[in-house]
């Protein structure tokens, strides 16, 4: 009696193999895909709330991180005070110097302000010349000497311009946030505070006068 046996073909084995092998790197290719996506929607978030000229937050940056730093002001207690920076004589620096140099300037104080302010605290730029801070635990004195210090910074630290410097300064205001202030209250004295300082009348705090 002849015995027949029965023989399967290589590619047998191989093809479930061979499906796996596909179905893994498909799964591999969606993965890193979705990973993309999710990165490029982060992206696109972050530079909804940024300001594209100087890399800190945008006015809706800013609001947002406000809006934090009421509702837990209200909540907790925590001393959080609002700094309000305009930089003095910007329409002049624009005027002499053109457009380009006033955005060279703009950067520049948002570069200082990064480098001297905590991770922590939240710097914006508002609008033209005006910048806002939003800073953590701190009380009203340490918040002034904070203020002062700042602008101390921006005049020692003159903009690179051709062969030379060109000097800069700014006018910082701060308020502290109260239980009760809404985002328009607490701007608004900030605002008050800022302006104080830049036209020589007190502040708040010793050691705030300037000459007129």
């Amino acid at each position: 009696m002849t015995r027949t046996r029965l023989q399967r073909r290589p590619s047998d084995d191989r093809a479930p193999r061979d499906e796996a092998g596909d179905l893994r790197s498909e799964l591999a290719r969606l993965a890193a895909e979705l990973e993309a996506a999710r990165a490029h929607a982060a992206r696109l978030e972050a530079l909804a709330y940024e300001d594209p000229l100087t890399g800190v937050c945008n006015r809706r940056g800013f609001g947002r991180d406000l809006a934090r730093a009421l509702a837990y002001r209200a909540r907790y207690g925590t001393p959080v005070a609002v700094i309000l920076i305009d930089l003095d004589g910007f329409k002049r620096v624009n005027d002499t110097y053109g457009h380009g140099t006033g955005d060279r300037a703009l950067a520049h104080v948002a570069s200082l302000l990064r480098a001297h302010v905590r991770a922590s605290d939240t710097i914006g730029r508002l609008g033209g010349d005006e910048f806002g801070l939003v800073v953590w635990q701190i009380e009203p004195a340490a918040a002034a000497a904070k203020a002062a210090s700042l602008e101390a910074i921006v005049a020692a630290t003159p903009l690179p311009h051709g062969d030379g410097v060109l000097p800069l300064a700014i006018s910082a205001g701060v308020s502290q946030i109260e239980p009760d202030d809404t985002p328009e209250s607490i701007l608004a004295r900030a605002d008050a505070a800022m302006y104080a300082r830049k036209h020589g009348r007190l502040l708040p705090s010793p050691g705030w006068e300037r000459d007129a």
